[in-house]
């Protein structure tokens, strides 16, 4: 018997570009992600635009009646989920500083972000 060769895993860039509430968009992509993990793809997420405050430490999200996102993004690296990435004009449109957010990501220029995009065999946002 010939030993079944294993697929290669796919590369899956998550996109995230909306705000992290008022929509399902936010969890909706990180849902993805994780389903993703689970069968052993390779995960990427960029955040673009607004979805950079997704990142954004101690968020309040109670009053909106929407479950928090910083608990989902905490266990991202119990899921083997750890590139990630930050549009650095977003970020600086927003004023935010790279060490606020709530977990590590590396922030990239429109250049290195179209990069990034080829790089990957499936690309996801919504």
């Amino acid at each position: 018997m010939s030993p079944e060769k294993q697929p290669t895993p796919k590369r899956f860039l998550l996109i995230f570009n909306s705000p992290p509430y008022g929509t399902s968009a936010a969890r909706d992509l990180l849902d993805i992600a994780l389903t993703c993990s689970v069968f052993e793809q390779n995960i990427s997420l960029l955040f673009l635009g607004d979805g950079v405050l997704q990142l954004l430490s101690n968020q309040h999200s109670a009053p909106l009646r929407q479950k928090n996102l910083n608990a989902l993004h905490s266990s991202l690296a119990m899921y083997d989920i750890e590139a990630v990435y930050a549009e650095d004009s977003a970020l600086t449109y927003h004023g935010i500083e790279i060490d606020q957010l709530q977990i590590n990501a590396t922030e990239l220029n429109t250049d290195a972000i179209k990069q990034l995009i080829n790089e990957h065999d499936v690309v996801f946002t919504l």
